[in-house]
């Protein structure tokens, strides 16, 4: 089944294009990145194999084809080219807001024009009555003209800036969810959402109110130049000053403000990653009695931030172009009074001119924000390319093998490490038959998790083989692999939805028998019929209002309901009491029929019936075999027996 969801963009494997669906109906970029994860997780079934691996359980699905034509081209190279890069794609809203700009900088040099104008006619006699009904008349008009091109630059830069907001989150979302395991094990989670809510919020700043300002006031610097050739050509002089002082104190400001706002952004996501780590992990500060040593950590990443801000504000306030200003308007007065006085110029050209040098206050106070803005802007952008350009090591490989899954597997001097250290994994070989059950055994980091992680490649070997019916698994297409097997976490996710949904997660078509029928081979029908709602009960996040025991066998009708080639049980039942054990067991026994199944336990029930029992130490395999043969040949296959 496959259902168009607005996760608009993939990246391609080779190339930095993005790849568009069609767009959503709901304008989320005005809402949190939670709203497009729960809707992307809402429409699993057509979400790419790495979407599936970040919902925790991979399942027999249809996932639609990620080939159609890119949308438009982002250029990853660098902050500047990147965001102008998505810019380019609204050029039509931007091209609006830009003559808007343009037209309300002209207009706004009319009532400068007509001041002096009106100075004029009344020193020569006019009556006033005319010279004020007609300068009236001229500056009303341009005004409310003037007016209507100030709402289409304000609208059209937001609007441009909300879009590239809704754009940008997209693609990063997208980005992550590409990402391997490899690469996320290694993130801080409170980093990453610092950069999927802050930083893309702070590039929406870069054009709202950002480049609107400096765009619409910068246009305000040439209307002196115009209004002071006009009426003499020597008031050129202290508008082009100016101007060449303040492009110059702009860079020079520009250059010193980018480590501050880089070192803001960076420490805004430290103090994020501590708090997000101190929420998740609160009952172990609790039950430490660490909640002091935690606010002390906490709070020296405040004062960081508060610090970086400080830096930041402190280069604010010393804002040359401010200086800048009062001396141009000292200068530009005394200049045109001396050529009033020599009779160069009228005194009613002087009101014009210095109502015109008046302007250039509108680009040098807006200069002091939206230039920050829009350097926090690029910071934060420069921290979501750290994030977008990091090289994927796991390839999708979407012009690979497909083919309904048998089940043979097979491992070849397989070995495995999470980084440049020792191996995890050193030189595994053994063979699983279609059909087979096999249980590892080993003590607590003996790389059992890490063994089954490579069959549906979370991870890929350093060195040797994974084989899935005679097929490196590198050689297969990644969803077409992934879509056909099922993992159980140790640790079950689920989510705040109903207790359907969640069973129905990984097949969300099926109806209410099936749901029905999966549960009752988990086990849950019982205690689900007992909760409140029944099966339209909605649980808590991470199933926070049930217990241990309840979240796996929900699991697990999960995992029935989709009928995988290859169920992956990873100590999934640890929490189940002794009271439903063997009518669970009989429940696995009966899903495991007909498709290969691995089982990392501790329990003796699950570990007498397989096929086949793997026996890990050290990253190595100690002994394989069946439970009577291992009994009799293995000592580390007794002994871990006699513990259990």
């Amino acid at each position: 089944m496959s259902r168009t969801v607005p996760c608009s963009w993939l990246p391609a494997p080779d190339s930095q294009l993005l790849a568009p669906c069609s767009p959503p109906t709901i304008p989320y970029s005005l809402f949190p990145i939670t709203y497009l994860i729960h809707f992307c997780v809402k429409n699993r079934s057509v979400l790419p194999d790495t979407v599936q691996l970040g919902l925790a359980v991979t399942t027999n699905m249809t996932i639609s084809e990620f080939s159609i034509p890119f949308k438009y081209k982002t250029w990853r190279s660098s902050p500047i080219k990147w965001v102008f890069g998505h810019a380019l794609n609204h050029w039509a809203i931007f091209l609006v807001a830009a003559l808007g700009a343009i037209g309300n900088a002209a207009l706004a040099g009319v009532p400068a024009i007509e001041f002096g104008n009106v100075f004029e006619n009344l020193t020569s006699g006019m009556p006033a009555h005319e010279v004020f009904l007609r300068s009236a008349a001229i500056i009303a008009t341009t005004q409310t003209l003037r007016g209507l091109m100030q709402f289409s630059r304000n609208f059209g830069f937001e609007v441009v800036a909300q879009m590239i907001e809704r754009d940008i989150r997209e693609e990063f979302y997208i980005s992550l969810l590409g990402k391997s395991m490899t690469f996320h094990s290694l993130q801080s989670i409170g980093d990453l959402m610092a950069r999927a809510t802050n930083d893309i919020r702070e590039v929406n700043y870069i054009f709202s109110p950002g480049i609107n300002m400096v765009f619409g006031s910068i246009n305000f610097l040439f209307i002196p130049l115009t209004i002071g050739a006009s009426i003499h050509p020597a008031l050129l002089l202290t508008p082009i000053i100016f101007i060449v002082a303040y492009f110059i104190s702009i860079w020079h400001y520009l250059r010193i403000l980018k480590p501050v706002t880089t070192e803001v952004r960076s420490t805004f996501g430290t103090m994020n990653s501590r708090l997000t780590e101190d929420i998740d992990g609160i009952e172990t500060v609790k039950a430490a009695a660490q909640e002091e040593t935690e606010i002390e950590l906490f709070r020296k990443n405040t004062i960081a931030y508060r610090d970086a801000t400080i830096k930041q504000g402190d280069i604010e306030a010393r804002f040359l172009p401010l200086l800048l200003l009062a001396l141009a308007m000292g200068f530009g007065l005394l200049h045109s009074l001396i050529l009033a006085r020599q009779g160069l110029i009228e005194f009613g050209s002087v009101l014009t001119y210095f109502s015109a040098l008046s302007m250039l206050g509108f680009p040098t106070n807006t200069s002091i924000r939206s230039y920050s803005m829009i350097s926090s802007g690029l910071a934060g952008a420069r921290r979501l390319l750290q994030i977008m350009n990091t090289e994927n090591n796991l390839d999708e490989n979407n012009d690979g093998h497909e083919a309904e899954i048998h089940g043979d597997i097979e491992f070849k001097n397989v070995s495995f490490a999470y980084d440049e250290g020792s191996p995890t994994l050193k030189n595994l070989s053994f063979k699983v038959k279609a059909g087979q059950t096999v249980a590892i055994v080993g003590q607590t980091g003996s790389g059992k998790t890490s063994l089954i992680r490579l069959i549906n490649r979370t991870y890929d070997p350093t060195l040797g083989q994974v084989l899935v019916d005679n097929v490196d698994l590198r050689d297969w297409k990644l969803d077409s692999l992934r879509s056909q097997i099922s993992i159980i976490e140790q640790d079950i996710f689920l989510f705040s939805k109903t207790v359907a949904d969640n069973i129905a997660f990984g097949k969300p078509e099926a109806d209410e028998d099936e749901i029905h029928i999966a549960a009752e081979k988990a086990q849950a029908a019982n205690f689900i019929s007992e909760l409140k709602d029944g099966y339209e009960t909605v649980i808590g996040e991470r199933g926070a209002t049930i217990s241990g025991g309840q979240r796996q066998r929900l699991a697990l009708a999960r995992a029935f309901l989709t009928d995988p080639r290859i169920l992956i049980l990873d100590d999934s039942t640890s929490a189940i009491d002794s009271q439903t054990e063997d009518e669970i067991q009989r429940a696995i026994i009966t899903a495991s029929a007909g498709r290969t199944t691995f089982i990392i336990t501790h329990r003796l029930s699950q570990i007498r019936w397989a096929d086949l029992i793997i026996v890990m130490r050290k990253g190595q395999i100690s002994d394989i075999g069946t439970h009577d043969k291992l009994m009799e040949t293995s000592p580390a296959y007794q002994a871990i027996f006699s513990e259990v």
